[in-house]
């Protein structure tokens, strides 16, 4: 934006309008880069064990990284699915090795359980304990985090991925079928997230609120503003109270 461009829009929070609230996970509620590289450390060393010429051609992680890059833009289908993408990009690595393409399976599911060993930030436990003794919350995320295997499954009613719902966030069909999960228009729902264009812009589109978390120095780059932007959670409840 120069400084001849107009200002975006600046939306204004109606906190009594409030019914409910989705969240997003990933960069929320916990940092997913550093989850993601330790699984990927867990998985190379499997590999090192039960296939070596893979384990030696992903030595670097991001050779790994961009065969699923690969795999995401010969695979277009699976654009929704991470979990299908992180498979297919393992299958490719043993396939361009020579190994047997049937380690796949057991290798992403080493993968995907260390996944799932998240550390939450420090906010997000209180946060989420505030959050769901006055609003029925709803998990919406275009990852494969598993409510139930990274402990959080409690303080939520429900959660929609965008592997299983069929289609993921900007989209504005995820977001209103998670107001409707809990009897709510999306008009009655607060969207948090820390993601501007997929979380703030398509909850805004979807005609909800939005929060966005920006726990570090970034502008804001999009249209719309969202109605509130916060450092982190403790803020979004502090928000809610005032």
């Amino acid at each position: 934006m120069t400084s001849a461009d107009p200002a975006p829009t600046a939306l204004t929070l109606d906190v009594r309008r409030i019914q409910g609230i989705t969240l997003d996970l990933d960069d929320t509620l916990w940092p997913i880069w550093p989850t993601i590289e330790r699984a990927e450390r867990v998985l190379h060393r499997w590999l090192q064990v039960h296939a070596p010429r893979t384990a030696t051609l992903v030595t670097d992680p991001a050779v790994l990284r961009e065969l699923r890059e690969a795999t995401a833009r010969e695979r277009s289908d699976l654009a929704h699915d991470l979990a299908a993408l992180r498979r297919e990009s393992i299958r490719g690595a043993l396939r361009r090795a020579g190994e047997d393409t049937a380690l796949a399976e057991p290798a992403f599911e080493v993968f995907y359980a260390e996944r799932q060993r998240v550390q939450l930030y420090d906010d997000a436990l209180p946060a989420l304990r505030w959050l769901s003794e006055r609003y029925p919350l709803v998990a919406v995320s275009n990852g494969n985090a598993d409510l139930e295997r990274t402990g959080v499954a409690r303080w939520f009613r429900t959660g929609f991925s965008a592997k299983a719902f069929g289609s993921g966030k900007p989209h504005a069909p995820i977001f209103r079928a998670a107001a409707a999960s809990i009897g709510l228009l999306p008009r009655d729902v607060l969207h948090v997230g820390d993601d501007a264009a997929l979380d703030v812009a398509g909850a805004l589109n979807a005609g909800m609120q939005a929060a966005w978390l920006v726990r570090d120095e970034r502008p804001w780059a999009e249209g719309t503003r969202p109605q509130l932007i916060v450092p982190n959670l403790h803020a979004l409840c502090m928000a809610l109270d005032g």
